[in-house]
């Protein structure tokens, strides 16, 4: 376990003194805080973590790291003094940056366990292959993963400084906004195994164009080690990704849905709330497998972690027990309504890509289908035209839809409806005017897909069906 004396030594204090404190973990969040933290305070516009630390200290935390003098009942020491006597109770040190000292301490502490780091990353699917591939390694190996979207200079840092000698593989989501952001990421966790799930317009007002993007992406194979140690598991189907193997020294891996691939799936059937079936194919073998996660799409985060998977040694027949026997987790989920009506819940985030991809799960469900969809922020150049991309497949796919937000109602005015009722489409301002309506139209027999980006606030419409249910 990482321990305060580490910590010290990492940071370069001076010190003759041994310390086994344990460190259980980092956080940001002094409400979060459990015994055995690290508090990392961290200065901000909104919120400065400095005005927190004894709070942290209070509610647990044994050691907190500042980057000033602070009002506090515990002692608070120059990182740069010579220490003659380790504090009996919780303390504070002052660095330079308090988030360069996290990351330098992840970074050492990483250093210590000889143990496959596996880095994830891609606009679409990243955190559901994030979750797909760690149940599925559960089955054999003790795994730790980035705790919900823990996946950036802050959040895989806090995540690695939880490493302990009981872990066997690591299994980290890395995001991306800018250029050179996943290579810091690389340079802290230091992995051997990557995985690109696709390319696509998330973020691009931050980030670029898709070719900036991509560029981005390829900072995790790029970081790779040399083959046979390293290993890039890459989506064959998507252009960009595919472009990659020539960026990298690792081995290559492809997956996809046509015989091109080196691991590729066909005979995808939805079982619905069951999960998928589907034959896999590799080597010249092929194997049908059955997993519990929903959605035909759902096959390519399951391709992406078979290869990982049997790159670490997993057997088939470990890899068709894991799926049959593990829930990975998802951020989409069932509920019903008082209404009667079932509710898809995939209220989180969305862009182009995964909103199609709900759609597509949408129609593999039974009733009649409701779409109910929130503007996708942060699109920048592509917003006009992912929100047409995912109207016109919404329009061949729902028996009703309703928008919410200017950039729908901007597409709406130009769109292409063929046979569509237009009587059957509604267009709100706002999630909650959006709810209201819901909640005196939709009825029993119908299934209704609620996905927008978080800054729609989606999610009060779930909580106004939820809170009738």
């Amino acid at each position: 376990m990482l321990t305060i004396g580490f910590v010290l030594k990492t940071l370069g204090m001076e010190s003759n003194l041994e310390t086994d404190q344990v460190i259980t973990g980092g956080c940001i969040d002094s409400r979060l805080v459990e015994p055995g933290s690290l508090f990392v305070a961290l200065p901000g516009e909104n919120t400065d973590g400095h005005n927190f630390v004894d709070t942290a200290l209070d509610n647990g935390a044994v050691l907190a790291l500042v980057e000033h003098p602070v009002e506090s009942q515990y002692p608070v020491m120059e990182i740069s003094s010579l220490v003659t006597e380790i504090p009996k109770t919780a303390f504070s040190i002052i660095v330079p940056n308090t988030l360069e000292a996290l990351q330098q301490i992840a970074t050492e502490w990483r250093k210590q366990f000889d143990i496959p780091v596996i880095g994830i990353t891609g606009s679409v699917g990243k955190s559901s292959t994030k979750e797909t591939l760690a149940a599925l390694l559960g089955y054999k190996f003790s795994v730790l993963k980035n705790p919900g979207n823990m996946n950036n200079e802050i959040g895989l840092p806090l995540t690695l400084i939880s490493l302990n000698e009981n872990h066997q593989v690591a299994v980290l989501e890395m995001g991306f906004y800018v250029p050179g952001e996943i290579k810091l990421l690389c340079d802290i966790s230091q992995p051997q195994i990557g995985i690109v799930t696709n390319i696509g317009t998330v973020h691009a007002e931050r980030a670029g164009d898709l070719n900036t993007i991509s560029r981005g992406k390829a900072e995790l194979v790029q970081a790779l080690p040399p083959a046979p140690k390293g290993l890039v598991v890459l989506n064959q189907d998507d252009p960009f990704v595919f472009g990659m193997a020539s960026e990298t020294t690792a081995k290559v891996l492809t997956y996809g849905l046509t015989n091109q691939a080196d691991l590729w799936a066909d005979q995808i059937e939805s079982l619905g709330v069951e999960g998928i079936e589907f034959t896999a194919h590799y080597a010249g073998k092929a194997y049908g497998l059955h997993s519990k996660t929903m959605g035909k799409h759902s096959v390519y985060n399951l391709l992406a972690s078979i290869g990982a998977a049997l790159n670490l040694g997993m057997s088939w027949e470990e890899i068709e027990m894991s799926l049959q026997t593990v829930q990975p987790m998802q951020r989409v989920r069932l509920c019903k309504s008082t209404t009667g009506a079932t509710i898809v819940d995939d209220s989180y985030n969305a862009s182009p890509l995964s909103t199609v991809a709900a759609l597509e799960l949408l129609d593999e469900l039974e009733g009649e289908k409701v779409a109910v969809l929130g503007d996708m922020l942060e699109l920048g150049q592509y917003e006009t035209e992912g929100h047409q991309q995912v109207l016109t497949r919404a329009l061949s796919i729902a028996e009703s839809i309703v928008l919410i937000g200017p950039r729908y109602q901007k597409v709406l005015q130009q769109a292409v409806f063929g046979n569509f009722p237009q009587e059957q489409i509604h267009w709100f301002e706002d999630a909650s005017a959006a709810a209201e309506f819901l909640l005196h139209t939709l009825k029993k027999g119908q299934t209704a897909l609620i996905k927008g980006s978080h800054g729609m606030k989606m999610y009060k419409i779930i909580e106004a069906l939820e809170a009738n249910s």
